[in-house]
């Protein structure tokens, strides 16, 4: 009623406003007599309401719908109560109870869009309703089935697909029943679906606030599925029994709805992964491979395997044919470590490990290889990645260990051959560093001293071999051929350095001395006869001298003002 004056006034200025125009049309002689009292009524300012008024008129606005939700609450209790008596059937009052909470729904997606808070307000009575009495209908009345109440919390979240008060609801009463309830399956279908919902109305830019939440309540609820199931038969008895390929079906069917989305707005669409999608993506690959690790009977780590190789395979394509440009970076390096990440696990798997070793160092090759090509260095970082995983899983750090410092091998095995010269290659092809290029020099730092220990391990193994066919090689003279070698190849990848001006091999040259002034303390003169001994000490004293005088010409070459020492 304050208002009603102001309104009035306004009325009547824009009806007066109006005679003069439809004046004007009719006498069009006296228009200009007309125009100007018309102008004046158009420009006379309307009175505005009081700052005052008007917060007080929005907020007395809200006291109706506050008073609407409680009578929706009353009516839920009203409907409680005669679920309990025996007037009318259960199964009666638990269809008008979900139609009862569908119609705040509906009422709540009708409110304008505007007045987004009455219709939060609306959802979140709703569910106030919704929620509880299924809980009740399902565990207290047994009334509905578990299969009955997951479908009513699915299709429920249809009907109002903006509001995330309404959605949220539903997947924590789903995540809730289920646990409560032990019947798992259905309610996790019920999160299935709501998470495909959730994931096609993504791209049409809608509820991107709630995908979190309802990855987070998939995510838990497979989880404890997996969890459950996975233990002892004793610790199932209050959970029925259900199909080990049942089992299986909920982590894949996440896995590939995240897959699907991430591959359609990545790859079509050209968007860039989010980081939820990528932290989500690796959860449900996660909860994917746990589940066929759980439930699949038979071949489950080959089958794993196979799979991990076949998405790295698509990882790799989508790398080298999709993501290229400033735009695709992000999506580049996720999809490049999420490759290498698959590779390696895929070989490790399905592979013996002779194929492992030639898998994973033919894939060191090809990406240090394109890396230099294509100047991608985030793919030198993948070949060197999986150049170290295959040093390791060919046995020959081991190898190399042992042929320089611990007891003797036998012969190296043929995988470590392989690596070695993967290794050789891979420094060869990679890019060359130059000034104040850090992480180039670990791109060929590595490679060469994988090279250089190869090299020795098998230098020191063959001339071994030649002494024992004279006579039996003892611990000093085993010492003693370990020392000559290294130092050797301390002052032949000196040398080498300054000659081709890498940097990189003048450091192992220098960290070569290191080993042999620790190699000396440990082995020579604990197990050494007293003139291998000397022999030793003589190899290791000229290299000392030697080494720094070969690398002065490469630090020359790093640093300009070096050459007032190298001339002194």
């Amino acid at each position: 009623m304050n208002d009603l004056p102001g309104t009035l006034d306004e009325l009547k200025t824009r009806l007066e406003s109006l005679e003069l125009r439809v004046y004007a049309l009719e006498h069009p002689a006296e228009s200009h007599i007309a125009a100007p009292a018309a102008l004046k009524l158009e420009a006379a300012p309307v009175p505005a309401m009081p700052q005052n008024e008007v917060d007080t008129t929005q907020t007395g606005s809200l006291f109706p719908v506050f008073g609407r939700a409680i009578l929706g609450i009353a009516g839920a209790y009203l409907l409680r109560a005669v679920a309990e008596s025996t007037s009318l059937p259960k199964l009666a009052v638990a269809a008008i109870a979900i139609l009862y909470a569908i119609s705040w729904l509906v009422w709540a997606a009708r409110t304008r869009a505007e007045s987004w808070l009455p219709s939060a307000i609306y959802a979140g009575t709703s569910s106030l309703i919704l929620a509880p009495m299924l809980w009740e209908l399902t565990l207290s009345f047994r009334v509905l089935s578990p299969r009955t109440t997951a479908t009513a919390l699915a299709w429920k979240r249809d009907l109002a697909p903006v509001l995330w008060v309404a959605n949220g609801t539903a997947a924590l009463a789903a995540f809730a029943l289920g646990i409560a309830t032990h019947q798992l399956i259905p309610f996790i279908a019920a999160l299935l679906l709501m998470v495909s919902v959730c994931e096609i109305a993504t791209e049409f830019n809608h509820e991107r606030s709630l995908r979190p939440f309802l990855a987070a309540a998939a995510d838990l609820a497979i989880w404890a599925m997996i969890f459950i199931y996975s233990r002892p038969q004793a610790g199932q008895t209050d959970y029925p029994a259900v199909a080990a390929s049942t089992l299986l079906v909920p982590g894949c069917l996440l896995f590939l709805i995240y897959a699907a989305g991430v591959a359609f707005r990545t790859v079509l669409l050209g968007r860039s992964i989010s980081v939820f999608e990528t932290v989500q993506a690796v959860i449900a690959f996660l909860l994917a491979a746990s589940s066929l690790l759980y439930f699949q009977p038979v071949n489950r780590a080959t089958i794993l395997g196979a799979a991990c190789l076949l998405i790295a395979t698509a990882c790799y394509a989508l790398v080298f044919s999709s993501f290229r440009g400033a735009t695709a970076s992000r999506n580049y390096q996720v999809f490049a470590a999420w490759g290498t990440t698959l590779l390696f696990s895929g070989s490790l798997l399905c592979l013996p490990p002779l194929a492992i070793a030639i898998c994973l160092g033919l894939a060191a090759v090809a990406a240090t290889l394109l890396g230099a090509r294509l100047s991608r260095l985030a793919l030198q970082v993948h070949g060197l990645l999986l150049l170290i995983a295959a040093s390791f899983a060919s046995g020959l750090l081991s190898y190399v260990f042992h042929a320089l410092a611990g007891s003797f091998p036998s012969h190296p095995a043929l995988g470590a051959c392989i690596v070695a010269v993967v290794a050789l290659v891979c420094y060869a092809v990679a890019t060359p560093a130059t000034q104040d290029e850090g992480l180039r020099y670990l791109l060929l730092l590595i490679p060469a001293a994988l090279t250089v220990s190869a090299l020795a391990a098998f230098l020191v193994q063959g001339l071994v071999a030649l002494f024992a066919l004279r006579l039996a090689p003892e611990v000093h003279h085993i010492a003693f051929v370990r020392t000559l070698i290294v130092c050797a190849l301390a002052l032949a990848i000196a040398f080498a350095g300054s000659r081709s001006r890498r940097i990189e091999l003048t450091w192992i040259a220098y960290a070569t001395l290191g080993f042999v002034a620790v190699k000396l303390v440990f082995e020579d003169l604990r197990h050494g006869h007293l003139e291998f001994i000397a022999g030793s000490l003589f190899l290791f004293a000229i290299t000392l001298i030697a080494v720094p005088r070969l690398a002065r010409k490469t630090t020359s070459f790093l640093d300009p003002h070096s050459d007032i020492l190298s001339k002194t």
